[in-house]
């Protein structure tokens, strides 16, 4: 017989968006289930950010360590790639163990499984174990997040052709690396095997790295990248691969249909990421999807059904945990009663590459599109004492304020630990703070911070450190 149960919430996907929206959806006294397939944590926690981020962290390490004779410092470090990867395991199990933890203290009922709908209140779920269950439901939370897109002709049960997720099972490393797509994730995986001695190769279709990102940031990631020894080949098509017992070749084309050949022990496709939302059959529960296949929701993050929610990656872009968590805590607020919306909140993006790009509220253009009057508050690391005694003289805050209100609409940074002053610049625009109460702010000196300060007071035309 199959077992059943009755839940107020049932949360599909335990990633950053449905741990979150459980977690805080049990504070408001809902009962909740949890139910994933996988590890919890999702695909952040396990197999992209967290992972990623303290290889990259170890990565620079070895680079700085190895590249600092101006200052006296000799030294050529030597990576045992098996222990950096049991390293930065036990970080991931230190934080999924937490992640379970603070699920259990919340009194969010875990059930490991994978879930489908079965109509528009009730869900069967084959258990981890191999059982069946049917959990009927009053809410239901979607957040299945995404999965890497394929690229036909490179097929990822090939173990010489890799998904992001498959860098962090390579038993050694590669001496060299065909990287197909100069997005975030491209450019920080490229960003972390150079840097660990491995000859990489970027291959990307667009002119430029970054798609859509403005041009003196993309210009100046890529110069840099280049300087560590990547080589970026740009308005080349992968087109497909050949794979033998020693290596992979993948064929580009050119527009003109020319052919060019590169040949590595590995290929990372890194084009991209797409929705899961095949594996709960929507379409038994009448879920409507965009055009582009993510789950259509509003600004509460509610789907065409009253009682049924999407977050993260599956409800659309951008592709980012922390909107993940931002979604997981409007939609458990929404179904508790409270007044609660995504649209007021501002999301910044970063990108984890050497040095970090942070990107927060909107650009002089697009603010000019928008309607306001922007003006631009720039201050450069070169001319920051801090940024100087780190050897981080490369990139600057850039901050966009309206003219004649003075509110600060957006910035963008290029440095050392740009993703954590995107913080204090995300705060200011989230809260409307003024860029003279910025700049007005007493910043500790020698830190990076004090250039967000400096940028505030350039737009102002009150700047002290640079002109």
């Amino acid at each position: 017989m199959t077992a059943s149960s009755r839940s107020d919430l049932v949360v599909i996907g335990g990633g950053p968006g449905g741990y979150v929206a459980a977690i805080r959806a049990a504070q408001l006294e809902i009962d909740v289930t949890l139910i994933d397939a996988d590890a919890l944590g999702g695909t952040c926690l396990n197999y992209g950010c967290i992972p990623s981020k303290a290889l990259l962290s170890a990565a620079g390490l070895v680079h700085e360590a190895s590249h600092r004779e101006s200052a006296g410092i000799y030294a050529d470090p030597y990576v045992e790639w098996s222990e950096l990867l049991e390293w930065g395991s036990g970080i991931i199990d230190q934080l999924t163990g937490g992640v379970e933890q603070l699920c259990e203290a919340a009194n969010v009922d875990l059930l490991a499984g994978r879930a489908t709908f079965v109509d528009e209140t009730e869900l069967t779920v084959e258990t981890s174990d191999g059982d069946e269950r049917t959990v009927s439901f009053e809410h239901a939370i979607i957040a299945t997040g995404s999965r890497p897109i394929e690229l036909p002709g490179f097929p990822f049960e090939n173990d010489r052709v890799m998904t992001s997720r498959d860098v962090f099972s390579l038993e050694e490393l590669p001496r060299r690396l065909v990287i197909i797509g100069a997005g975030y994730i491209g450019l920080e995986l490229a960003t972390l095997f150079q840097k660990l001695g491995v000859d990489v190769t970027v291959l990307e279709y667009e002119d430029d790295v970054l798609p859509g990102w403005d041009d003196d940031l993309r210009q100046m990631i890529r110069s840099h990248v280049e300087s560590l020894g990547v080589t970026f080949v740009f308005g080349e098509l992968a087109a497909d691969c050949t794979v033998d017992s020693s290596q992979v070749t993948v064929t580009t084309e050119l527009d003109s249909g020319e052919k060019n050949y590169y040949e590595a022990d590995r290929a990372i496709v890194a084009v991209g990421r797409q929705p899961v939302t095949d594996s709960v059959d929507l379409e038994n529960a009448g879920i409507e999807v965009t055009d582009a296949g993510f789950i259509a929701i509003d600004g509460s993050c509610r789907t065409n059904l009253e009682h049924v929610f999407a977050v993260g990656d599956v409800a659309g872009e951008p592709m980012l945990a922390h909107k993940a968590s931002a979604e997981g805590i409007v939609a458990a607020e929404t179904i508790a009663g409270l007044d609660a919306s995504i649209d007021d909140h501002v999301i910044p993006a970063v990108v984890f590459t050497d040095p970090e790009v942070a990107t927060v509220g909107l650009s002089e253009t697009a603010a000019a599109e928008a309607g306001f009057e922007p003006v631009v508050g720039r201050m450069p690391f070169g001319a920051s004492g801090r940024a100087l005694t780190t050897n981080s003289p490369e990139g600057f805050v850039r901050v966009v304020v309206d003219e004649p209100s003075g509110t600060l609409l957006g910035a963008q940074v290029v440095g050392e630990h740009a993703s954590e002053l995107a913080g204090e610049l995300t705060l200011a625009i989230t809260a409307e703070i003024s860029a003279e109460a910025v700049a007005e702010t007493v910043h500790a000196h020698p830190t990076l911070s004090e250039s967000v300060m400096e940028a505030c007071a350039a737009a102002l035309g009150k700047a002290i450190h640079t002109t």
